[in-house]
C-alpha cells in the first residue's frame, strides 16, 4: 500500500533550512476555516480544533463499513496559517488586528463528495461547527521561505532575511501577507525552540 510522509516526500515545502530559499509551490487541497482576532484567545483554538478533529476523520475513513477504495495510509500534515491585517492602519503587534486563514493539507484522495460526509459525521458525533470549515485548493505558486527557530514574536529578523536575500537575488515581495507553517506544538515546546516555516509569495 501507498505511504506518504510529508517530512520525507515533501522535504522542499516542509524541512526548509535556517537560510531563505527560493522554490515554487503547486496547487495543493486543503481543509481551512478563516477567523480573525488573537490567536492566543478562544476563537482561534476551536478552529485549530476543528481542522484537527476533521483531518484526522480523513486519516481514519479507512475504518469506515465502506473507505474511500483509493484511501492510502498518510501523516496528517502539519497546520497552517495565513496571516493578515483587519485595519492596515494599525501595527500588527496588536494581536487582535490579526486576520487568519488557518489550513491544513489534505490527501489526494480527499474530494468534494467524501469530504461532506466526514464533515456531516464530525457534526452529528462531536457537535462541532464544520460550517465554519471550508474544502478547497490554492495554488502559492513563486515563494521565498526559511525555517525559523525560536518565539513567533521574533519572526521579523526572520522576515527581514528573506527580503534581503530577495532583493539580492531580484525578487521582489509582492504582499503583506505571509505563511506559517507550524512544525512544533507549542503547548509542549518552549518559545526558543519552536520551528515554523515562514513563507510570502514574490516575483
Amino acid at each position: 500500500m501507498k505511504k506518504v510522509d510529508y517530512r520525507k516526500d515533501f522535504k522542499e515545502l516542509y524541512l526548509p533550512k535556517e537560510t531563505p530559499v527560493i522554490i515554487t509551490v503547486p496547487e495543493i487541497q486543503f481543509i481551512y476555516v478563516d477567523g480573525e482576532g488573537n490567536p492566543n484567545k478562544e476563537g482561534f483554538r476551536k478552529d485549530t480544533e476543528l481542522l484537527y478533529a476533521l483531518s484526522y476523520g480523513v486519516r481514519m475513513a479507512y475504518k469506515w463499513p465502506e473507505p474511500p477504495f483509493d484511501w492510502y495510509e498518510y501523516t496528517v500534515f502539519p497546520l497552517e496559517g495565513v496571516w493578515d491585517l483587519v485595519d492596515k492602519e494599525i501595527s500588527h503587534l496588536d494581536k487582535d488586528n490579526l486576520k487568519y486563514r488557518i489550513m491544513i493539507r489534505q490527501p489526494d484522495f480527499l474530494d468534494q463528495k467524501l469530504y461532506d460526509r466526514i464533515a456531516a459525521e464530525a457534526s452529528r458525533k462531536k457537535k462541532l461547527q464544520t460550517e465554519r470549515a471550508v474544502f478547497g485548493s490554492f495554488t502559492e505558486g513563486l515563494v521565498c521561505q526559511i525555517l525559523h527557530k525560536g518565539s513567533y514574536d521574533t519572526e521579523a529578523r526572520s522576515f527581514e532575511i528573506m527580503e534581503e536575500f530577495c532583493r539580492s537575488k531580484g525578487y521582489e515581495r509582492i504582499e503583506k501577507t505571509h505563511r506559517e507553517i507550524y512544525l512544533s506544538d507549542p503547548r509542549k515546546t518552549k518559545a526558543e525552540d519552536l520551528k515554523t516555516v515562514l513563507r510570502f509569495r514574490i516575483r
